[in-house]
């Protein structure tokens, strides 16, 4: 069940004017309250990788593990990172470097063939995290695989039953801020066993704003 827009509108607009002016642009952050979710059952175990209609002015960092051709296309690309066999081969065991590695990155790909060497050095840094790489063919629009990934964004439930993730940034257009909360909602909406039901409330913020409520 889509939101209303108008009232959608209206609340980001609100949080856009509540929230302090920075010397950078803040995110839009999403915040849906759960209600009636065991998070040790398989219904509560909620990860979802979401692709948004819009992509953020700051979008993910994407760091791709390639080898020849498809090394080059993904510099060529604008990744932020390209690791090739050696320098991958190089991290194993040098925990400082992988965490480094992990927090520089929001999402990964991996030409198919390293996935396995992929799992064995950082598997133990990414796995948990829910952040192993997206595995694509050695003939892949690699290019294709980075826009998509810049628009993704992971959703998890931990614990306790709150899911969150950024929407948007203050300079994006209300609408296309609005049209993403839309897919995220509507994404969440249709992996909870009550639909809307499980929906206890919606929140909007900045990075450093009060949160908002959204009407559901």
């Amino acid at each position: 069940m889509p939101l209303d827009e108008k009232g959608l509108l209206k609340t980001i607009k609100e949080v856009k004017d509540k929230s302090e002016k920075r010397n950078f642009a803040q995110s839009l952050e999403l915040v849906i309250n759960l209600r009636d979710i065991d998070a040790k059952k398989p219904e509560g175990k909620i990860q979802e990788l979401i692709e948004l209609p819009h992509t953020m002015e700051t979008g993910n960092r994407v760091c791709v593990f390639a080898s020849g051709e498809m090394a080059l296309k993904a510099r060529k690309a604008g990744a932020d990172s390209v690791i090739e066999r050696t320098e991958l081969e190089g991290m194993t065991g040098d925990k400082k470097s992988q965490r480094n590695l992990v927090k520089a990155h929001d999402f990964f790909i991996a030409e198919a063939p390293l996935m396995p060497l992929v799992g064995k050095v950082l598997g133990a840094a990414l796995g948990p995290r829910g952040r192993m790489p997206t595995p694509v063919p050695p003939t892949a629009d690699v290019t294709e695989h980075i826009k998509r990934q810049r628009k993704m964004v992971l959703i998890r439930l931990r614990g306790q039953p709150v899911l969150q993730c950024r929407v948007g940034t203050e300079k994006m257009p209300d609408k296309e801020i609005a049209e993403n909360i839309q897919t995220v909602i509507r994404r969440i909406e249709g992996r909870l066993k009550r639909g809307i039901k499980n929906i206890r409330s919606v929140y909007l913020k900045t990075t450093m704003g009060p949160p908002i409520k959204i009407s559901v």
